[in-house]
């Protein structure tokens, strides 16, 4: 008689600690060690910078490529390879040009939702007529929010100021163009669609699918609230099923389903992670629901107060201090303070000083007199107010 072999239960997925999501998530940030690689093909990788100011995209690349200049973003910037628009969780990023035209229509969902909680303070507006009238308008010329406010309130006199500009931010792909987020030069925000800027028409609403494989290359392993939270889309499970045959997948210590791409790095748990000074809203703090990955949750939210955000930097691959830049006479940065949010050892002070000292040496073109002497340790935010 034969014997029926016995099939074997497929084993569960591995359990990732967030020490583990942390270092495989900062090897895709290229924040374990600093990357070779062009500052456009950066941008593409991470699929945008976090833009709300005018500076924070240049101190994340200054956080992730070996020799970046600002003066590279900004050459881009200038010859419109990267653009200033709002895309993902309805603020503002540094994207590449191809980007800002394929993912603006995609998460047009998330700003039709934003329009909504508007929809009561536009009573009597035809938003189709109040489309066009503002795509004829910014494409004439560029226009800053308040001239655009000013024109639609020709045409609705009795509708909400604010609420008629949001609208037209919601649904028209507006880019804010140059001089705005050029190093070294200012400008007030004006604004043009994608299409007028970049001289080439908005893609069709693309399938989600090939998002969802970058989102994994530059943030995962992630669950599909991560990458929900990080677009500000919803609705996204269907698309990791449709991928389930092409993903790999795991656990974190609470159970919840984490997906990756099967050949992506995942790091060992003792990889070294230098101190880096990311800007405020750096998007490997915001690209995840869970942030433990990369911020202790006994320093959840310490990274700001209120409105207010500052600087953060990682030491030993996690949230540990808070920093900000001191300006001299001049307005150019004389010194950089940071506050520790736990005690570090003397091997990671002097770790920071050297993170510091780099990081002005930068941004002022010369490092400070003796080493270190332009960076201070003292605390500048009192959390307990």
């Amino acid at each position: 008689m034969a014997v029926k072999k016995k099939t074997s239960a497929a084993a569960p997925p591995a359990v990732l600690s967030p020490r583990a999501l942390g270092r495989a998530t900062l090897e895709r940030q290229l924040l374990l060690r600093r990357t070779v690689m062009s500052a456009e093909d950066a941008v593409r990788h991470l699929v945008g910078l976090q833009a709300q100011n005018t500076k924070p995209p240049y101190y994340q690349l200054l956080a992730r490529l070996e020799g970046f200049e600002p003066a590279e973003l900004a050459a881009l910037m200038e010859s419109r390879d990267v653009v200033r628009i709002v895309t993902l969780r309805s603020t503002v990023h540094t994207h590449t040009a191809d980007d800002a035209l394929t993912l603006r229509p995609l998460v047009q969902e998330a700003r039709d939702r934003e329009l909504r909680i508007f929809r009561k303070r536009l009573v009597g507006v035809d938003l189709d007529r109040l489309r066009d009238l503002s795509r004829t308008y910014v494409e004439q010329a560029p226009r800053t929010p308040k001239e655009i406010r000013e024109r639609l309130l020709v045409e609705w006199p009795d509708a909400d100021p604010q609420a008629l500009s949001t609208a037209a931010r919601c649904l028209l792909p507006l880019v804010q163009i140059t001089p705005r987020g050029v190093w070294g030069r200012s400008g007030q925000v004006a604004l043009t669609t994608a299409e007028q800027w970049l001289a080439a028409p908005s893609a069709p609403v693309p399938a989600p699918d090939g998002t969802v494989l970058r989102y994994l290359a530059a943030f995962g392993p992630a669950s599909v609230r991560d990458m929900q939270a990080w677009a500000g889309l919803t609705r996204l499970r269907e698309v990791f099923e449709r991928l389930r045959p092409r993903l790999v997948t795991f656990r974190d210590e609470n159970g919840v389903e984490l997906f990756d791409l099967p050949d992506a790095p995942r790091p060992a748990e003792d990889t070294p992670a230098p101190p880096r000074f990311l800007p405020e809203f750096d998007n490997v703090l915001l690209g995840h629901a869970d942030r433990t990955r990369v911020i202790p949750p006994p320093l959840k939210g310490r990274n700001g107060v209120g409105n207010q955000a500052y600087g953060s930097v990682l030491v030993d691959g996690f949230l540990a201090a808070i920093w900000r830049l001191e300006p001299g006479g001049g307005g150019a940065p004389t010194a950089v303070t940071v506050q520790e949010l736990r005690p570090f050892t003397a091997a990671e002070r002097d770790d920071v000083t050297d993170e510091a000292v780099a990081l002005l040496s930068v941004m002022t073109k010369e490092a400070p007199d003796g080493a270190g002497d332009g960076v201070r340790f003292a605390p500048f935010i009192d959390f307990d107010r």
